[in-house]
């Protein structure tokens, strides 16, 4: 049975692994070494200004997927909404349903939290992902533009 909640310093490991291969799907063969990655995964959850909340899925003790977000302001009005950043399953758990239970928690989340709307992107040629989105009764929205300064 899958659980999801909170991820805490504890999971650090079992995170590091996930974004690794999380990383490895997304065209990396490099990685900077293991203390430093553990330090800026610590950092961008737990450190004192946090950069985002994560939540993981968990098959027993087994970190099997997650999901990576952050809040921003504002959005409608003056509320807030809800942004996935990253939303991840291990390859070998794929199918069983972790996707569709972390983003009903996230979902769940952003009504705990008064958000007017979650909001997250996918790559144009992930049609794997595109087609999940889909089952939510989601449809992207054309109205924006997306800009990246690298630095």
């Amino acid at each position: 049975m899958i659980a999801v909640r909170p991820a805490t310093s504890a999971d650090l490991d079992q995170l590091l692994q996930l974004t690794e291969e999380m990383d490895r799907f997304y065209g990396a063969t490099e990685f900077d070494d293991l203390e430093r990655r553990r330090r800026q995964l610590h950092d961008a959850l737990f450190g004192d200004v946090p950069a985002a909340t994560a939540l993981l899925a968990l098959d027993q003790a087994t970190a099997v997927g997650f999901a990576a977000y952050s809040f921003l302001w504002p959005a409608v009005g003056l509320t807030r909404s809800l942004y996935l950043k990253e939303l991840y399953v291990s390859d070998a758990q794929q199918r069983r349903g972790i996707g569709r239970s972390l983003m009903e928690a996230l979902f769940d989340m952003a009504r705990q939290h008064d958000c007017s709307r979650v909001e997250w992107t996918t790559d144009r040629d992930n049609s794997g992902a595109q087609a999940f989105y889909k089952t939510f009764g989601v449809e992207p929205k054309d109205g924006k533009l997306f800009y990246r300064l690298e630095q």
